[in-house]
């Protein structure tokens, strides 16, 4: 019989994602920490604004908090190197699709040695 151990997220009695690490959980759960304060913040700035509209863009934020600090930092979008930089932050489910896609589509480079 084998044991493992898994990390449960829980927010608000609902189970939001289950990792194998503690600190995949840990960051994680800050990142819906984050999401809903954004969630607030939108509701007290944007009363108008539908609370699942509110709820699905704190969560976007979140997710792409790294992007968002370059924007503020720079006033400018940031390039492809950033954007990979950030995907490898990124929750631990959309990571490893991004890995996957992103080594599919890298060739390997070979370095031609030249005899002795």
């Amino acid at each position: 019989m084998a044991v493992e151990i898994k990390y449960v997220v829980v927010k608000k009695g609902e189970e939001k994602m289950t990792f194998a690490s503690k600190k995949e959980a840990d960051a994680y759960d800050k990142m819906l920490d984050m999401a809903e304060a954004f969630t607030d913040w939108l509701a007290q700035h944007q009363p108008d604004m539908d609370e699942s509209q509110a709820e699905t863009l704190g969560l976007l934020l979140a997710e792409q908090k790294d992007a968002i600090q370059h924007i503020l930092r720079t006033s400018k979008l940031p390039d492809a190197a950033d954007a990979a930089d950030a995907a490898k932050k990124a929750p631990v489910e959309d990571v490893a699709e991004e890995n996957a896609e992103g080594e599919a589509a890298q060739p390997k480079k070979v370095r031609a040695v030249k005899a002795a």
